[in-house]
């Protein structure tokens, strides 16, 4: 399932675009093939009577559950885990039936950590966990590439605009002696 090029606004560029990296399916492909052998097996030698119809349809469910649960399953999340880095945030975006998608502007992030184990130096990868101002934060898991992911998104962080609040803006200064001027409130209306 694609990325739905519909939530991105129209001055909004696609940086990176990436998912978890082939290293986490090589277990449930490996599943899917076990189970396939194991049904193939089971067919194969099992005694062509009633008992070996019935110890037949037992492997095959065993097997049927065991490859959907643990092989078909975590290989289509990892077909609809998406990571969309774009000049203005993070969108990720995960699920099958549910989908869930979760935005965090580039001007909150304050925080970005990389964790790699010896496994994931070998292949690159790495656990990037992106923390923002408040409580909100993104843990990617077997991000590709994930030294070059922190590094570009440090740059984007640093073009990123500010966010502009209302206690940053100067103080209007009255022409008498430097004091700040007094506040202007809108005229009351009168009853």
């Amino acid at each position: 399932m694609a990325f739905p090029a519909e939530v991105l606004t129209e001055q909004e560029q696609v940086v990176l675009h990436l998912r978890p990296h082939g290293k986490s399916v090589v277990g449930p492909a490996l599943v899917v093939v076990l189970t396939l052998a194991g049904s193939i097996m089971a067919w194969v030698l099992l005694p062509d009577n009633e008992g070996g119809r019935i110890g037949l349809g037992l492997v095959a469910a065993i097997m049927l559950y065991n490859g959907i649960r643990y092989g078909v399953l975590p290989l289509t999340q990892w077909r609809c885990t998406h990571w969309v880095i774009t000049d203005e945030r993070i969108l990720t975006q995960r699920g099958v039936f549910v989908r869930q998608r979760r935005d965090l502007p580039l001007n909150r992030v304050n925080d970005h950590a990389l964790t790699q184990s010896l496994l994931d130096r070998m292949f690159g990868t790495g656990t990037l966990v992106i923390d923002s101002i408040g409580e909100q934060s993104a843990r990617l898991a077997g991000v590709p590439r994930a030294q070059q992911v922190q590094t570009t998104l440090y740059e984007l962080i640093e073009q990123a605009p500010e966010e502009k609040d209302d206690e940053d803006e100067p103080e209007e200064v009255s022409s008498s002696a430097g004091r700040p001027a007094r506040p202007r409130f809108p005229a009351r209306r009168s009853r």
